[in-house]
This record gives structure tokens, sequence and C-alpha cells, in this order.
């Protein structure tokens, strides 16, 4: 089931004019200037792993150089707090299967078309780290000129990242892009750091830019349940506070009761998850299986109901604890 985080991102960014802002803001201005951004589209085709899918959202996109040639957008958004040492082959082999798949979509085309992938990250403890071209992955000699000629041999790839961690807000509201766009950047920049509470009030008039737009009351409403779904009690006031400011009393009581509700049903439901967790511990050990520290907590840490579900089925017939957890679960 998709978390928060993927929701807010795939509403936000999968839309063509929004996701061209975030493009148009990290890639080099000479790229940016020979793309045709009238031709841009979402296309389907999500590559990240299942295991994966709760800390990170993919799009893909495609569009036109203004000499007619083919380019596909890859994004992927990074929602774990902690960085990922071997993101480049990840985002490699990412690259691969959309390239393989594209030739299959275009059989009689002698060319493949440019990726050009893109991370974009957010996640609450510290700054990206992790090395960002293939070959820094690789073993090889420390002496320059022999690192040189081994280069020949390792794959020459780099991803672009926009570490919104980095950023300041005011760099942030000053990015060209429609106003969800920038309000997005902020909310995930800041939604899960201490500052979100005093950082709102701040943000009353570009909230009230998002309002007065076509679809302003919709994207209001995503941006606002998502504040809501992340944020604390402090929060949760300062965005009342900001609805009151952008619209009328009443719209903005209807906004916060009907989360409200929202809420109560995610604590509901978070109750469901720690009960199925629990129950797979308890038949676990109803059926004389051993079960380590480490799988303990993955199983009481998992927020995947289906992937609970799984796991206590197998454990109705499993004799061992691999059988229960094998390519499963978070």
């Amino acid at each position: 089931m998709p978390g928060p985080h993927d929701l807010f991102v795939r509403y936000t960014f999968g839309q063509p004019e929004r996701a061209a802002a975030e493009l148009r803001a990290v890639l080099p201005p000479g790229v940016v200037s020979q793309v045709d951004w009238s031709t841009l589209r979402r296309e389907s085709g999500s590559v990240v792993d299942p295991e994966l899918r709760e800390t990170q959202s993919d799009l893909l996109f495609s569009a036109r150089l203004r000499g007619g040639r083919a380019l596909l957008f890859y994004v992927l958004l990074e929602h774990q707090s902690s960085v990922n040492r071997w993101m480049a082959l990840r985002m490699l082999r990412y690259v691969v299967r959309q390239l393989e798949h594209w030739r299959k979509a275009n059989p009689e085309s002698e060319k493949l078309p440019v990726v050009i992938p893109l991370v974009m990250y957010h996640g609450p403890e510290g700054t990206w780290s992790a090395p960002r071209r293939m070959e820094e992955l690789f073993d090889l000699p420390d002496e320059e000129d022999e690192r040189e000629a081994w280069r020949a041999f390792v794959p020459r790839f780099k991803y672009l990242l926009d570490d919104l961690t980095t950023e300041r807000a005011a760099a942030l509201m000053a990015r060209s892009g429609p106003p969800m766009a920038r309000l997005a950047w902020l909310v995930l920049r800041y939604g899960r750091t201490g500052e979100l509470a005093d950082r709102l009030p701040e943000w009353t008039a570009l909230l009230a830019q998002v309002h007065a737009t076509p679809d302003g009351t919709e994207n209001l409403l995503v941006a606002i349940r998502y504040l809501i779904w992340i944020g604390d009690k402090r929060s949760r006031q300062a965005t009342g506070q900001v609805l009151h400011s952008v619209m009328d009393a009443r719209q903005a009581e209807v906004l916060m009761r009907s989360y409200g509700e929202q809420l109560m049903d995610r604590g509901e439901r978070r109750g469901h998850i720690q009960a199925r967790a629990e129950s797979v511990l308890m038949l676990l050990t109803e059926r004389g299986i051993l079960v380590d520290e480490q799988s303990r907590q993955r199983i009481l840490e998992c927020k995947d109901l289906s992937i609970l579900n799984q796991w206590f089925h197998r454990a109705v017939k499993a004799t061992h604890l691999r059988q229960v957890l094998l390519s499963s679960g978070p």
C-alpha cells in the first residue's frame, strides 16, 4: 500500500508541468535549452524494487529534443533516512531496464534514447553523501595514472542529484515553477524536521497562490493531507491556522475535521498492523520456529499489512523461518 510520501510525490510531480520545474531546476542549462518541454509527458513503467516501495517513488517521463530525438527522464525520489551508498549501481540497473523496455517497443530503431537519471532526496537525517558516479564504486588502483587506464573497463555513469536537505527555504521558494511545485519542495524539505510548525506561517502567501490556481482547492487538500499525516501536534495546529488565512473559516474547519477523522483511521490501521505482526510472531512460536532478534524486529517494524498477511499464511505451514521471510518484506 502506498505511503503518504509516495502518494504526495506522485500526485505533485507526476504532472508534467511540475515535473518540468523539478528537471529544469537540476539539469545543466545547456541541456535545458535543448529540450522541447512542450513534449514532456509521463510514461508508464515503474521499475522500483518491490521491497523498496516504502522508501522511494519513481516516475518516468519522455520528451523530444529540439532536433526531434527522443529523450527519457527517470526520476527517483528517496524517502528513507539513511543514504544508500549503492545508489549509482541501482540507478544504472533501472536505466538499463528502461532501455531494454524501449528497445522492445521500438524494434526498428538503430539507436537508443538518452536516459537522464535524477535522484531527489529529502531524508530527515543528514545530507546525501553516496557516490554519484558508477566508477567510484569499483576497487581501482590508488595511483592516478593506473586508475585512468582501468577506468576504460568500468561503466562511466552518473546520476543527477537534487538534495533538498541542503537547500534553504528562500532558494526553494525562488525556484521557477508552478506554486504547487514550490510548495512541495518546501514541504518535502521541512516536513519531517522540528522546524515545520515554525515554517508554515512563512508559506501563507504561497499556500494562497496554490489555492488560487485552477485546481487549487484539490492541490491544497493534497498538501494539507500530507502535512497532517507527517506532522506533530504543533504542526497540525499551525496548519489549521494557516488554512484559516487562505480560505474561509467554514472550508478550513471542514478540511481539518475530515483529516482529523483520517488520522483516527490511520491510528486504527496502525493497530491492525501491530496486531498482525504480533500474530505472526505468536504463530511462529507455537510452531516451535526459532526467531532471531533481527528477524523479530523486521516483523514488528513492517508497515505493509499485505506483507504481514503473506508472512502469516506462510507461517501456517512453515518449518523454518526462511520459508516465511524469503524474498519478501521491507
